[in-house]
């Protein structure tokens, strides 16, 4: 039986991810029509990215699956219309990505490259930094993606510690959970990376109270979601030295604006929403499992709890 696949993007998605879900299709031995328009009483599964036109579910109700082409899926989770499994994406290109960038911004601030990168006088200024054992990272969310990046900075010697809402285990991290675990993590958290989802429980993480309790001088990466900051309490936080500089991939709104003050603060490093970006070719392969193992009767990979969000 040929299955009926609704591809429900910008066009500009179909472009690029046309070519390797027909290839993931033919190598998983799958017959499927693949297209933007299906009649919805017809489709089988939805391959879907939530800034698409198609916001009512209902009248697919042949449907068995959406299959999110991104990682975050806050903006469809609060869709009442949206009744069969969700599954997010976990790609392993946009994991290798997320895990290289955050690794880079890290080693950055730990080796201090700035003060070479932006040294204008010539003045030999020789120092020892730290080894990566005598420092202390802090991963904030330990998801996917926080865990393979606490993984791969304790590889290289760091002491990581991980925070989530809920306990998780990883191996040769310090794991810690709750609200007295955020509190201890804060407090040890010389370079703290957030790779928190972005729900109601995790909005403002970092405000007045919780940036108070990291140590003076502490840098901050976020790769995450823009609102798990409070803005205005970390550019207040920048301003008092409290934090000595802040690297921001994602924003509340985005682009960000020409008129923002991260663009302007000597304080931040503003990077265009590039630290993951889903891998098509991979992406395909994992789009293409669930859809196999939907057909299977197997349980569905990367579910999507509706009552956490994510």
């Amino acid at each position: 039986m040929t299955l009926n696949i609704l591809f429900a993007a910008k066009p500009e998605r179909w472009a690029t991810y046309e070519t390797p879900l027909r290839d993931a299709l033919a190598d998983a031995g799958i017959e499927a029509e693949l297209a933007l328009t299906l009649p919805p009483e017809e489709v089988d599964y939805i391959v879907y990215a939530p800034n698409s036109d198609l916001q009512d579910f209902r009248p697919y109700t042949r449907a068995k699956a959406v299959l999110n082409l991104w990682a975050g899926v806050e903006a469809v989770t609060g869709n009442e219309t949206l009744t069969i499994p969700l599954a997010r994406m976990v790609d392993p290109g946009l994991t290798r990505g997320m895990v290289e960038w955050v690794t880079g911004h890290v080693m950055r601030y730990h080796l201090g490259i700035d003060i070479d990168i932006e040294r204008r006088d010539a003045e030999w200024e020789p120092r020892t930094p730290p080894l990566a054992s005598e420092r202390s990272v802090v991963i904030l969310g330990l998801g996917a993606l926080g865990a393979a990046c606490a993984e791969m900075l304790t590889s290289i010697g760091f002491n990581v510690t991980g925070w989530s809402r809920s306990p998780k285990t990883v191996e040769g991290v310090t794991c810690l959970h709750g609200d007295d675990g955020l509190k201890e993590a804060l407090s040890r958290a010389e370079i703290a990376v957030l790779l928190l989802p972005d729900t109601p429980a995790t909005q403002n993480t970092l405000n007045v109270e919780t940036i108070a309790l990291m140590p003076e001088g502490a840098r901050i990466i976020n790769p995450g979601r823009g609102p798990l900051i409070d803005d205005e309490a970390l550019l207040a936080a920048l301003d008092s030295g409290q934090i000595a500089h802040a690297t921001l991939d994602v924003f509340r709104v985005e682009p960000l604006p020409s008129d923002d003050p991260y663009w302007t603060d000597p304080k931040v490093t503003v990077t265009p929403h590039l630290a993951a970006e889903t891998r098509p070719v991979s992406a395909a392969r994992v789009i293409v499992e669930n859809i196999r193992r939907g057909e299977a009767g197997e349980p569905f990979i990367n579910l999507v709890d509706r009552d956490l969000g994510y």
